[in-house]
């Protein structure tokens, strides 16, 4: 149900629906899906077929217990922050990945990894200054853009593309705080348009927007 209740969330944030229900494609067991027993803890496996492609989504069982008992939907902390860029980040790489095969447009892996970036972010940012009263949350960018380790499995080329991934979507996100978030007369509308034209760019403009 919490992932359900986060797709909602990415769903009517960037007004991007989806027929397709998280849960439905969701699996704690590597070995459902082939994946190594030393991967993370989350992981999105799409598959191509004969008519169409196959998809499913791991996400690691104590995130989901850990997630459940300090749900971060009612009160994101920095005890649940991780839990939650787990979980948010498995279902933003399957919500993304479904609303564009449905519109049948390719999708990047870098495009993927810097979508989801950007979506733990503002969802984040969202949750917490509702949470907080409308109290900007001042020290998330630093937390969820430079205090990050990437996992020691990662191949060369995966890890190179997760770290252009962070990079852009931090200037990206730091440049929409300065200009609509951090003013004296924040203007949060005109930083949701932003923010829902660039999930609707393809991985040339995107890389392009992020370096403006």
């Amino acid at each position: 149900m919490m992932l359900r209740q986060m797709q909602a969330l990415l769903a009517q944030f960037y007004d991007a629906p989806s027929v397709y229900d998280v849960d439905d494609f969701l699996t704690t067991d590597r070995q459902q899906l082939d994946l190594p027993t030393n991967c993370s803890d989350e992981q999105v496996v799409i598959a191509q077929s004969g008519d169409g492609a196959q998809l499913g989504v791991f996400i690691d069982a104590a995130v989901l217990a850990r997630l459940a008992k300090n749900n971060p939907l009612n009160m994101l902390n920095g005890d649940n922050l991780s839990d939650f860029c787990t979980a948010f980040e498995g279902v933003s790489h399957f919500h993304y990945l479904t609303w564009r095969i449905e519109r049948g447009i390719p999708v990047s892996l870098l495009e993927l990894e810097l979508q989801a970036e950007v979506d733990k972010y503002a969802g984040a940012l969202l949750l917490l200054t509702q949470q907080q009263s409308g109290r900007f949350p001042s020290r998330l960018h630093e937390s969820m853009f430079d205090r990050i380790e990437f996992v020691s499995e990662l191949d060369d080329e995966s890890a190179e593309r997760y770290r252009l991934a962070n990079r852009h979507a931090a200037r990206f996100c730091r440049k929409l705080d300065e200009r609509f978030l951090r003013v004296r007369r924040q203007r949060p509308e005109a930083w949701l348009a932003e923010l829902r034209r660039f999930y609707r760019c393809g991985h040339a403009e995107k890389v392009r927007r992020t370096n403006e």
